[in-house]
């Protein structure tokens, strides 16, 4: 009869216990979802103080070696999508041939499939630091910019200005192999030649004029000007 009672007993204890599981199971199973928008809500005041935070300790300007690793080197160090790998000195001498001034307003326009800036938040300066850091270690020797103070101009030079600062020097009658600017005759068999081919050989050097007449600087849209400026003073 003990026996019958204690089975009776326990039997009705698991079956109370069975119930309050299935009952929390059910519970659980009808948990309304959890709602995204809400839950990101609730994480934003956190969000927030993190990026002010990390706001706080960008005071300063960062070196271009700092730039090169956070952005730069993500193609640069493989050569992906044809970005002139660091250290390759073949890669570079055309390109350090346009001088800092050239390498960065290209690099702030964008080029091919890099995108302004290599896609940063850099201003002139990181960025004018970071192209000095990558080309002196593919073989240029560009001053560092001093921190605070734009590299170089962006702003294009005139035709004029850059005759004045590089091309005069031969072309002012004083080698007989250069042209006098000014002087039809000698500059017709040149002119026939179009603007195209004079461009592209002052860019590349040609007989004892160096490459970009010397301005190391001057990028291609400032050659042709330059061009342009001595074929129309000789019409």
């Amino acid at each position: 009869m003990r026996q019958s009672k204690l089975a009776s007993a326990l039997a009705t204890a698991m079956g109370g216990l069975l119930v309050v599981s299935m009952s929390s199971a059910f519970a659980m199973g009808n948990r309304p979802a959890e709602d995204p928008e809400g839950a990101n809500n609730r994480i934003v005041p956190v969000a927030k103080v993190q990026l002010a935070a990390a706001a706080t300790t960008v005071g300063k300007e960062r070196t271009g070696e700092e730039l090169y690793k956070a952005v730069c080197g993500a193609c640069h160090e493989t050569g992906v999508a044809g970005a002139p790998k660091i250290g390759d000195k073949t890669a570079w001498a055309p390109r350090i041939k346009l001088g800092l001034d050239g390498l960065l307003k290209s690099a702030i326009a964008g080029k091919n499939a890099m995108p302004p800036k290599g896609g940063s938040d850099a201003n002139d300066n990181e960025l004018a630091a970071a192209i000095v850091f990558l080309a002196n270690k593919s073989g240029a020797s560009f001053k560092e910019p001093k921190a605070g103070v734009a590299a170089a101009s962006t702003a294009a030079r005139s035709g004029e200005q850059v005759v004045k600062a590089a091309c005069f020097k031969c072309h002012d009658g004083t080698e007989a192999a250069a042209p006098k600017i000014g002087d039809k005759t000698a500059w017709a068999p040149r002119v026939s030649k179009g603007v195209d081919k004079l461009v592209s050989a002052a860019i590349k050097g040609h007989g004892k004029m160096p490459a970009r007449g010397g301005l190391a600087d001057a990028t291609d849209p400032e050659v042709r000007a330059a061009i342009e400026y001595m074929f129309n003073a000789a019409k």
